[in-house]
């Protein structure tokens, strides 16, 4: 049977729906109107009456996943999490479980909440990795650190390696949704 999908624009339109219809699962974006961090994510639990409630984001602090599962959310999902892995989460959670992205689940198990995969990256790595998050060139950077650009392009591939990321983009991507950038 094929999913029916609903769509609202803000926190108080999906609270009205849900007043309205049940649904399985409800999938709110940190950053929507009327969100107000995780108060609203607080809010949609109380109206949820026992249904998963899920906040997914590419801007959240580090330490959004534990804050979702303090305040009664059944997970969160980063946006930059590949399509599959997506599907498998939000089906995981809509069959009553709890869901934390591997990165999250990290920093649990090694007690590092705070941190992140950032933590693993050098001095010069995390200078590399600002550079990118400017969106500026491997020149640009090169410029701006005074050191060579094929030594920044040898830094950012060991950033893409120790965060991830596919590509420089996926890795701004990744340091924003730590909070760094």
């Amino acid at each position: 049977m094929a999913a029916e999908l609903s769509f609202a624009g803000s926190l108080p339109e999906a609270l009205g729906m849900m007043a309205r219809q049940q649904f399985d699962l409800v999938l709110l974006d940190y950053s929507m109107p009327g969100m107000d961090g995780y108060a609203g994510l607080s809010r949609a639990v109380q109206h949820a009456a026992g249904v998963p409630v899920v906040l997914m984001s590419g801007t959240a602090p580090t330490d959004a996943a534990f804050a979702v599962l303090d305040r009664g959310g059944a997970g969160f999902i980063p946006k930059t999490m590949p399509a599959r892995s997506f599907v498998n989460a939000v089906r995981f959670m809509a069959a009553g479980e709890k869901y934390l992205p591997p990165h999250g689940l990290k920093a649990a198990i090694d007690g590092d909440v705070g941190t992140g995969p950032l933590a693993a990256l050098t001095e010069r790595e995390r200078h590399i990795l600002k550079g990118l998050c400017d969106s500026l060139s491997n020149k640009e950077i090169a410029r701006r650190l005074a050191i060579s650009e094929p030594t920044v392009k040898v830094h950012a591939q060991s950033v893409y390696r120790k965060l991830g990321a596919r590509n420089r983009t996926h890795a701004a991507i990744i340091a924003r949704e730590q909070g760094f950038g």
